[in-house]
């Protein structure tokens, strides 16, 4: 998953990480859960790690355009 998001600077990236993250995982577990659950690990919808990095001011549409273009995993 590669989310392009803005947030404000006063918000912990470990916090905004972790609310996206339950709030997805509830979400999907109750409008899918019969399709979400085989793919769960030990139970758990997200594994407890992520990735951030910084777009270091290129404009939007670029990153859009590189995120768009990640290839898609096949189920």
């Amino acid at each position: 998953m590669h989310p392009l998001l803005r947030y404000p600077p006063e918000i912990q990236l470990s916090t905004l990480v972790s609310s996206l993250k339950g709030v997805s995982s509830r979400r999907l577990r109750q409008e899918y859960d019969s399709h979400v659950r085989r793919y769960l690990w030990g139970g758990r919808f997200w594994s407890g790690s992520y990735y951030a990095g910084s777009c270091g001011g290129a404009p939007p549409t670029v990153v859009r355009h590189y995120i768009e273009s990640r290839q898609r995993p096949t189920a």
